[in-house]
């Protein structure tokens, strides 16, 4: 990005230069508009790209900064790369060792194991009203599929081609109808696009200079296809959840807080 911006100036320059020398035409001019519309453009995409790499949120409507952008992805690069990691208690610095030693203890950590089917059990789906299971069953609706795509975060969940929800939301006019007709595909046909599951797996550290295996979080970086379709999924089983969640559950259902418990017991104490 960098050299074609440098590249872009250097032509301006030598055409600026022409001027001195009086070889300076309607053609010459000409081009000398179309580099400088060329290079504006992408300043535009350097300052959007390393403002999504540097995750700010707060300075979303402040003035155009790249560099103060820039720092923060620097910084973000700092504390999130690991030069030594502790595993299963052995030190290990080599950058391939560390990938191929962090490969293996999640591999092991998270092996299939046989274990008996469980069933549902004290009438929990009698629990769901036939109204319910035709409502989660019922196929989605082209306006269910936007209310999804512009109810996910513009700036996260990017393709494996690098776009994200923010590409899909400013040409929603142009690629609006492919994109709800590869979301609907799913719910008419129970399969995903070959490359919808393409997922990335990263390490977040829990808090800075993480040393052991176990201070790294796990997290799973999706495609916005797959984000869509998984949100569509959320969006509906939370009509039913509170239906099907006891009265003792306090967390993962929208509306009860972790707190409650603490609160309660604290009520019962006094």
């Amino acid at each position: 990005m960098d050299n074609k911006i440098m590249k872009f100036e250097e032509e301006i320059k030598k055409i600026d230069d022409m001027v001195g020398d009086r070889d300076y035409d309607g053609t010459v001019e000409a081009r000398r508009r179309a580099l400088v519309a060329c290079c504006e453009k992408w300043y535009v995409r350097k300052e959007l790209h390393w403002k999504q790499m540097s995750r700010s949120r707060h300075a979303r409507d402040m003035d155009k900064n790249t560099r103060y952008f820039h720092n923060l992805a620097s910084a973000r690069r700092r504390n999130n790369r690991i030069d030594a990691l502790v595993i299963n208690g052995r030190l290990i610095r080599n950058q391939a060792r560390i990938k191929l030693a962090i490969r293996g203890f999640y591999k092991e950590l998270y092996h299939q194991e046989k274990s008996p089917m469980v069933g549902f059990r004290d009438g929990l789906v009698k629990m769901i009203s036939e109204e319910d299971a035709l409502a989660l069953e019922r196929l989605p609706t082209p306006e269910e599929v936007r209310e999804a795509v512009w109810d996910c975060e513009s700036s996260k969940a990017p393709g494996n081609d690098g776009h994200n929800m923010n590409f899909i939301k400013k040409y929603w006019d142009k690629i609006g109808t492919e994109f709800t007709v590869a979301v609907l595909v799913f719910f008419q046909s129970s399969r995903l696009p070959a490359n919808a599951n393409v997922t990335w797996v990263a390490l977040a550290p829990k808090f800075s200079k993480a040393k052991e295996i176990k201070d790294l979080c796990l997290i799973s970086m999706v495609g916005y296809v797959y984000k869509v379709i998984s949100k569509m999924l959320v969006r509906r089983i939370q009509v039913v959840m509170p239906g099907l969640v006891g009265e003792t559950q306090s967390v993962l259902v929208k509306g009860w807080k972790i707190y409650d418990g603490a609160f309660i017991v604290s009520e019962t104490v006094q």
